[in-house]
């Protein structure tokens, strides 16, 4: 019967794919809509550093932990770990009933299963440089032999050993992250820098069909390893369909007519329309639509380029970025902008909720014109005189929070220009160094804050990490170093908060807000919880027909 079953959805889902993409099509099959405005460059889960590869690489793979809505680990693939005693050595012991994929694009000659060298191969594949994985310092503190390669041991099919060159505190929540995901080496192999348009894993959901700037289809994987406590083979749902649409106000249109089951986040076009001044559900709506609201680990910025080109950017001066930071009422902003859905950025770039957040302690920077003003006098560019325009760049859905804080500045003689490019595009050109100034958010992806402050850490400069900003501060790097060392929570906080406000001195980045997760759903959707890290898990979601 379960073969019977897997064949009539997988041709209803072939006849779908055939017709014009209405989802009311196939009443009997429960597809997951939803759009994904910013687009996908490749769901190759070594190159998922943004939340809109995240999300669908979340579907396609596992990894050896998981992280549950408290952000504690939780196995996976590995069903259970040991750690030496001095906290060195990770023995990972994996299930035997996990398979890879088989897609209409790669079929394997019998049932694969993973084993632990798929995991040593994965793992060696994220620390190669031909890669270029942007996720390649995840994997910094991973001992090496006389010859430059990693721990990543398997002692057999089902026991994966790594070894550490020193203590990491935060190393079982960093192996949650998408880039640990296990993939097959003979189709990396097969389709090489292409693997992303060809994505084979083990996750609740598989590759069917990608059409570029239309739409992306996932089908359920009918040989998944986890269930449900009723002994239900997850995930519940028959497809995922993610469509491409740019235009925010159409995308809010499409959800009003039932053709997505959710939205993420609010955008300036629609946010009147669906929220109250205060942040609430209109009431004209709440018999139509569900409004989930969590705390969101999400760090919202304007980051600036302080590599020395000799182009005499203003942005390497101190005196212009704290005055940046002053420039700009942040709590008029959310009031009016985000309709206060979210925290202003007044303490340090590690947000609320994360255990080392000290507003007391890590002073950030509050609306003060006339600071903003003694500071550029200081820098040599009275009133403005002299400063020449700064370009921020930015993607369409943050365009108003930029406009705003471009007339702000305007008021103590700063001129901002702003540079609109599609989500893909900014990022390419991050990585490149080649922005001056780029709206950014770093989500976090492991339970420890080391995970914001390794943002600014030199060895995590481009291409080998998230350094956007290329910020180099050789006490920041030692006190970093020292951090990672520390297994005792509270010191290793302790050392926190004492980054968190030397990088608040040094102002390379310009703090918006810290987010709040808000998702818009569709009545007949069950089990589309939200979580700290905003994480898309589909496993468990249910439409009702």
């Amino acid at each position: 019967m379960k073969k019977i079953k897997f064949f009539f959805i997988f041709f209803a889902l072939s006849f779908w794919l055939c017709s014009c993409g209405n989802r009311h099509d196939n009443s009997d099959l429960m597809i997951f809509h939803y759009n994904e405005s910013s687009g996908i460059t490749s769901l190759d889960p070594a190159f998922s550093s943004g939340q809109s590869t995240i999300w669908p690489c979340n579907l396609i793979y596992n990894g050896l932990v998981d992280l549950d809505d408290s952000l504690q680990v939780i196995p996976s693939i590995a069903k259970s770990w040991d750690i030496s005693p001095d906290g060195l050595v990770y023995t990972f012991h994996l299930r035997q009933d996990v398979f890879f994929q088989n897609t209409p694009e790669y079929q394997f000659p019998a049932p694969r299963q993973v084993t632990a060298h798929d995991f040593v191969y994965s793992f060696q594949r994220i620390v190669d440089p031909s890669v270029a994985s942007p996720g390649s310092w995840i994997f910094q503190h991973v001992a090496t032999d006389p010859n430059g390669k990693h721990y990543f041991i398997a002692l057999n099919d089902s026991t994966l050993q790594i070894k550490l060159d020193q203590t990491n505190p935060s190393f079982l929540g960093i192996l949650a992250m998408k880039y640990c995901s296990v993939v097959p080496k003979e189709v990396v192999e097969k389709y090489g820098k292409d693997f992303g348009r060809h994505p084979v894993g083990t996750g609740p959901f598989q590759f069917q069909l990608w059409e570029d700037g239309v739409k992306l289809v996932l089908r359920k994987n009918p040989a998944y390893f986890e269930y449900d406590e009723n002994g239900t083979r997850l995930p519940y749902l028959d497809a995922v369909a993610i469509t491409f649409i740019v235009d925010k106000q159409s995308v809010f249109m499409e959800f009003m007519k039932g053709s997505l089951d959710f939205m993420s986040g609010i955008e300036a076009c629609y946010k009147d329309a669906l929220l109250t001044p205060s942040g609430e559900l209109q009431n004209k709506y709440s018999d139509k639509i569900q409004m989930l609201t969590s705390p969101y680990l999400n760090t919202e910025y304007i980051g600036f380029m302080l590599r020395d080109d000799g182009d005499g950017n203003p942005l390497l001066i101190k005196e212009v970025r704290q005055a940046l930071n002053y420039g700009f009422d942040r709590k008029k902003m959310m009031r009016y902008l985000r309709n206060n859905i979210g925290y202003a950025g007044t303490s340090g770039f590690v947000p609320m909720g994360m255990p080392s957040f000290d507003a007391q302690r890590v002073k950030g920077y509050h609306y003060d014109p006339q600071r903003a003003a003694q500071l550029l006098a200081q820098a040599g560019f009275p009133g403005g005189k002299g400063l020449s325009p700064i370009t921020i760049s930015v993607s369409a859905s943050y365009l108003d929070l930029c406009q705003y804080i471009q007339h702000e500045l305007a008021q103590i003689g700063v001129t901002v220009e702003l540079d609109v490019q599609q989500s893909a595009q900014q990022r390419q050109m991050m990585r490149a160094y080649r922005l001056p100034a780029f709206r950014g958010s770093w989500i976090c992806d492991y339970p420890d804050s080391e995970n914001y402050l390794s943002l600014f850490y030199s060895k995590n400069l481009q291409p080998n990490g998230s350094n956007y900003t290329h910020y180099v501060n050789p006490e920041f790097d030692r006190m970093f170093e020292k951090s990672q060392t520390i297994l005792d929570d509270s010191l290793r906080n302790d050392y926190y908060t004492r980054l968190d406000s030397m990088l608040m001195e040094d102002a390379p980045a310009m703090l918006l807000y810290y987010d709040k997760a808000i998702r818009f759903v569709q009545k007949n959707v069950e089990g589309l919880e939200p979580n700290p890290t905003n994480m898309l898990d589909l496993r468990r979601v249910k439409i009702r027909k």
